[in-house]
Parts: C-alpha cells; sequence; structure tokens
C-alpha cells in the first residue's frame, strides 16, 4: 500500500494547549484506520486540520502526492477528501433522499434546493447509494425523524456522494444505542470497502477498534503515543491504562 494522506510535523496550539504538538501520520491506501485517546488529545484537531476547517502553525499535509496545507474545504472536497462530523450535519426539514440529492448535486457544483431533484440520473444514483446504505425504507422520511444510528448514516451517505477516496469520520457511533453500533458500522464498512474509499475515524468504544480497524494510533497530548495493529496497540499496558480505561467510563 502506498500513503494517500500524508501529514508532517503538524503543530497547531490553541493559548497554552497543545493540540497537535509535531504529528506525523501516514494514512495508506485502502486501509481503515481509527484513531482513539481520551478527550482534548487533539483527535478532531487533525480531522480539521486534514480538511481544511483548521490551518496548522507548522508542517505539511499531502494528499495523492500534492500538498493540500490549509486549503479551504471546498477545494479538498473537490480533491476526494470528504468528513462526516461527531453531529450529522443534514437537513432537517428535508427527506432522506433529499439530502442525498442535494449532495450528489453539490459535487457538480450545484447549490440549488430545487435542480437535484428535477434530474432523473441523479435520483437514480441516490436510489442505488440509498439501498447500499439500507436507507430506502426511510428514504422519503424526514431527517429529523430518524433514530440516532440511521441519521449517522444517512450523513455518511451523504459523504460519499461526492465520491471521495478518502473518508474522515469524527466518532460515527457517537450517540448511537450500544445495540445498534455493530449493525451501523458493518454496513458502512461493507459500503467503504465495496466503493474502494480509504477510511479515518475517530473511536471510542474499543470493540469497534478492534473488529474493524487495520491500524490504531493512539493520541495523547497532542502526539501519537502508539501505531499499529489493533491487537497489538490496545493489548499495550499504556494503553489499557490511559486511553481504554476512560474509554470504557466515557
Amino acid at each position: 500500500m502506498s500513503a494517500l494522506l500524508d501529514a508532517r510535523g503538524l503543530r497547531l496550539a490553541f493559548g497554552g494547549v497543545k493540540a497537535a504538538d509535531g504529528i506525523d501520520l501516514s494514512v495508506m491506501a485502502g486501509e481503515f484506520l481509527a484513531i482513539i485517546g481520551p478527550n482534548g488529545a487533539g483527535k478532531t484537531t487533525f480531522i480539521n486540520m486534514a480538511t481544511g476547517y483548521l490551518r496548522p502553525q507548522a508542517g505539511t499535509i499531502t494528499y495523492d502526492g500534492a500538498e493540500i496545507t490549509g486549503r479551504p474545504p471546498r477545494e479538498i472536497v473537490r480533491r476526494g477528501i470528504a468528513r462526516s462530523f461527531q453531529l450529522p450535519q443534514l437537513f432537517s426539514e428535508h427527506t432522506v433522499e433529499q439530502n442525498i440529492a442535494l449532495a450528489i448535486a453539490s459535487r457538480a457544483g450545484i447549490f440549488s434546493p430545487l435542480a437535484p431533484l428535477l434530474r432523473p440520473a441523479w435520483r437514480e444514483e441516490g436510489a442505488e447509494l440509498l439501498e447500499r446504505f439500507g436507507l430506502l425504507p426511510v428514504a422519503r422520511q424526514r431527517a429529523d425523524a430518524l433514530n440516532e444510528g440511521t441519521r449517522k448514516l444517512a450523513d455518511i451517505a451523504m459523504a460519499v456522494a461526492l465520491k471521495p477516496r478518502l473518508l474522515l469520520m469524527d466518532e460515527p457511533t457517537s450517540g448511537v444505542a450500544a445495540s445498534e453500533k455493530m449493525a451501523v458500522v458493518e454496513t458502512l464498512v461493507r459500503v467503504l470497502r465495496q466503493a474502494g474509499v480509504t477510511a479515518v475515524f475517530v473511536e471510542h468504544d474499543m470493540d469497534v477498534v478492534e473488529r474493524f480497524a487495520d491500524r490504531v494510533a493512539v493520541w495523547s497530548q497532542g502526539r501519537i503515543a502508539a501505531l499499529g495493529p489493533p491487537a497489538e496497540v490496545l493489548a499495550d499496558p499504556a494503553v489499557q491504562r490511559d486511553v481504554i480505561g476512560i474509554a470504557r467510563h466515557a
């Protein structure tokens, strides 16, 4: 595998708090990389820098061989990087199929609320994507009527509608009922792998990390404290003490 995203020497501080303190990380094409660590360790800060929402004070981020450090989010999306947020970013007053249609239209640079629904090709593409995510039964429900697990899937489906090569997900199981977590992650992993999308996801549920991640990066005070296969990293006594113990009581 080759590196699709490469971060070198990333530094960013908010006052006296070092959110990124010399981050070096390569995301390999085709992998599912989990980022774990206690709250405030800098995990979301890394995602925000990689997607253009924050600019590092030092260091570089390279995607597919081109530097993207500090480029605006819209340009980064056009290059092939998408993201989902801890809180789903859906148009609450619209149906699920309308949300997907709007995402497909935005990929083409069209932001009219009506135009996407008038194009049969986009409607067909949207229906196919909803089917892959198991969302066809709720396609005509308003987004604000969905349970949290279904909202998460709809949010990630919107990101996939942008046809990214790399998707960064901030806590995809946050707020999802324990009984639904594995089914939600199984669905999104299946869809992303079938589409050939590389994924980075911040996660606090160690069962999800152990089952679905190819590698795990442990964040601690703005630094990467450990990096490797899940079985190796999660067995590390320091990780068990400082991360897993916190996560299990979060």
